[in-house]
Formats: C-alpha cells, structure tokens, sequence
C-alpha cells in the first residue's frame, strides 16, 4: 500500500546535530520512513485507518525519540492518504463479511436456544395438563385448514378424542349431566 505523510521536525541543537550525524535531513526522513513501516506493520489496517489521530501521535512519539539525541526535534505527524491496493481492499471486505455472517449466526443460535427453552416450558405444560394438549392440537388444525385447499390427515383416534365428551374426559372433568351413583 502506499502511505503519504509529512512530518515537521526542527533542528533544536544546531551543532549537535551537526556533528553527530552527517546528513540528519536524510536520516530523519530514513527513520520516520522505518517507524512508518514498523507501525503500519504491527497495526491493524482498519484500526490505523479509523484513528488516525492516535496513529500520529504513536509515530510521532516514536520518531522523536529515536532522533532527540541527534538534537532533533519532531513537532508533528500526519498521515494524509492511505493507497489501499484493489487485492488488499477485497480480502478486506470478504473479512468484513465473515464477522458480519458470524453475528449473524451468533444471533440466531442465541435466538434459537431462547425458542428451545420455551419448547421446554410448553412440552412441560402439555406433560402436566393433556386437555392443554389436545386443545393445541385442535388449535394447530383450526389454523392450518383456514387456507384454502388445505387438506389434512389426522389417524382415527384423534379425530375420535375430538368428540366434546372425550375432550372433558380428557379434562379430567368428568361427562356433563353425569349422575354420581
């Protein structure tokens, strides 16, 4: 990738620099270069491209330390441009879209273990109370025949259990007008 900054250095210590380091322009520029590829290297594209700011400050720091002892003073950095190759940007965007599609489905085991522990709440009321149960079931047919052209099949035993008298008996409710003897 191609990277363009500026940097704004001063020469605070004339004859130090002078005289410990023979052209201190080029090795200025040499070391901001190296700490440039250093940071790019060890950084998260994305992270660099997001915070800039904090970037200039980072190589900014680093650039001044390394030429303080030269009598070289770093005012600022500042990243202008970043040239992102069309190969880099498209492995960047296929990682986008795995962590997206890996939220994703996050999400939906989340949601799917939500729907499971209500299954289990519901297969526990049905356990307890079967004329729960059987008014479910009438319930799911009553739904399912409202479309048009549906056509169900249900054994004989259900369509026998869907007799009132049977659903009371299934109640636990006994038969109506049914005399104790």
């Amino acid at each position: 990738m191609n990277v363009d900054a500026i940097i704004f250095w001063f020469v605070h210590a004339a004859q130090k620099a002078a005289l410990t380091i023979a052209h201190y322009r080029e090795v200025t520029d040499r070391v901001a270069q190296t700490a440039l590829r250093e940071m790019i290297g060890s950084s998260m594209l994305s992270a660099l491209l997001s915070e800039r700011s904090a970037a200039d400050e980072l190589l900014r720091v680093e650039i001044a330390w390394k030429t303080a002892g030269w009598g070289i003073s770093v005012k600022s950095v500042e990243i202008r441009d970043v040239a992102i190759p069309e190969a880099l940007q498209d492995a960047m965007s296929r990682q986008a879209q795995a962590e997206r599609e890996k939220e994703a489905r996050v999400i939906l085991g989340s949601a799917e273990a939500a729907i499971a522990g209500k299954f289990i709440e519901a297969a526990k009321t049905y356990a307890d109370n079967p004329g729960v149960l059987h008014l479910r079931a009438m319930n799911i047919i009553y739904e399912t025949t409202k479309e048009r052209g549906a056509t169900i099949l249900s054994p004989a035993s259900m369509v026998d259990s869907m007799n009132p008298a049977s659903a009371l008996v299934l109640a636990g409710q006994g038969l109506p007008n049914q005399v104790a003897a």
